[in-house]
């Protein structure tokens, strides 16, 4: 029999029980689409990750407190308070770091922001510089919508001075200005300076739903700390990134009298290396994720051998016949392993439409959530997989119904009731 003439009584078989063919492949559509969607998703927030990562600059360089976390038992051995007054003057030395342009300690943790009647919990952002101007503005790209950025005597003296996010604007003052007034952080009275426009997400930090005032006020009168949470540096290019690094290491490690290198109470971490820990992290997630969607597809393949012996043991006096005719085994193993593939192949294409519209829509609600910052991407490595898939599964799971029904005695067959 002629590959055309197999096909198209196999496409007949199908159109012969069309709601049991529907229901056969649902396993496969839902498995494709949950795989398209995990992967378009997946990209996504890889996307979205990275180009926060990007925020603060390829030429930035943060120095984090503590042992880097390289396992869980690493947690244990973390010293938040490593990062001190000392440490920042002895980096500032051009002795020490002879190709960093800037450098700006960071505090950050949450209070809570009153004006009047009106609260909002908030995240202080400690920073600035007690000697460069608009240092936050230049690092952030940040610009203030209405008034202006402290300055480095204001870090110098510890001013009660802040700059609200549009966020906290809205939350505390609605419509009304809001320069020259003063709100309550914590137990301290502030007077706002500025207000940001929104801004969303710079390198994870959402100014919009921030407070910025001087480091040296907030350790002192907000989080009642005397160590950091950051500092940042930049390096003059990125050809001078290593080198700076490497004089941060040696600098810290000579402060706090650290002969070997496994006793490290700090790390630097550049944004090159954060990009790609975090590209790592989210890559292995969408494989897991992933590879949990595929069982759907296995329970489905299981579910069309099972409805395909049902169509085998329903049309053995059809089997027959077609044997009685001149049918050979070869003709009824090829008809019922294309029953089987076609069902899973439709599946597939259905499946990838419908995780392709559904990645789509949810990528419209996420960048309105977002501030247009989540980006749809179509998974074509995805989509290829699941056709391949999907044809597979119909191969290896109508390999046996096919067997049994080509194996089928034409007599035998005939006398079927």
């Amino acid at each position: 029999m002629l590959f055309r003439h197999q096909l198209k009584t196999a496409f007949t078989g199908l159109k012969t029980n069309k709601s049991r063919s529907v229901l056969t492949i649902l396993g496969i559509v839902i498995g494709i689409t949950a795989i398209i969607l995990i992967m378009s998703l997946g990209q996504g927030a890889q996307k979205l990750i990275l180009s926060q990562v990007e925020g603060l600059g390829s030429n930035t360089i943060a120095i984090i407190p503590g042992r880097e976390p390289k396992g869980p038992s690493d947690f244990a051995n973390i010293f938040l308070d490593s990062l001190k007054e000392r440490d920042l003057e002895i980096l500032k030395s051009k002795s020490n770091l002879p190709y960093a342009r800037d450098i700006m300690p960071v505090v950050f943790g949450p209070a809570r922001l009153s004006y009047g009647s009106e609260t909002y919990q908030s995240t202080v952002f400690g920073g600035g510089s007690a000697e460069q101007e608009n240092l936050i503005a230049r690092m952030f790209d940040l610009e203030t919508e209405t008034g202006e950025f402290f300055g480095a005597s204001d870090v110098q003296s510890k001013s009660s001075v802040a700059i609200i996010g549009s966020k906290v604007k809205k939350e505390l003052f609605g419509n009304f200005s809001a320069l020259g007034e003063k709100v309550k952080i914590g137990n301290h009275s502030f007077r706002v300076v500025g207000t940001l426009p929104s801004k969303g997400q710079v390198s994870f930090f959402n100014f919009d739903e921030m407070v910025i005032v001087p480091y040296t006020t907030a350790g002192q009168y907000i989080l009642g700390r005397k160590h950091f949470d950051r500092i940042i540096v930049t390096a003059e290019d990125e050809t001078k990134i290593d080198q700076t690094v490497r004089d941060i290491t040696s600098a810290l490690r000579q402060s706090h009298n650290i002969t070997d290198p496994s006793k490290d109470d700090f790390f630097v971490e550049t944004q090159a290396d954060l990009a790609e820990r975090l590209g790592t992290i989210t890559s292995v997630l969408t494989a897991f994720l992933t590879a949990v969607a595929s069982i759907s597809l296995f329970v489905g393949g299981i579910g069309i051998m099972n409805i395909m012996l049902v169509s085998v043991t329903e049309r053995t006096r059809e089997i027959g016949l077609r044997k009685a005719v001149g049918a050979t085994m070869k003709d009824i193993l090829t008809q019922f392993l294309l029953e089987s593939i076609i069902l899973t192949l439709v599946g597939g294409v259905i499946g990838i439409i419908a995780g392709t519209t559904l990645s789509f829509v949810l990528s419209l609600i996420l960048s309105a959530q977002l501030g247009n910052a989540w980006e749809f991407t179509f998974p074509v490595q995805a989509a290829v997989l699941g056709l391949v898939v999907s044809a597979s599964v119909g191969l290896v799971f109508g390999i046996y119904p096919a067997r049994i029904a080509s194996k089928k005695s034409p007599i035998e067959a005939l006398r079927y009731e």
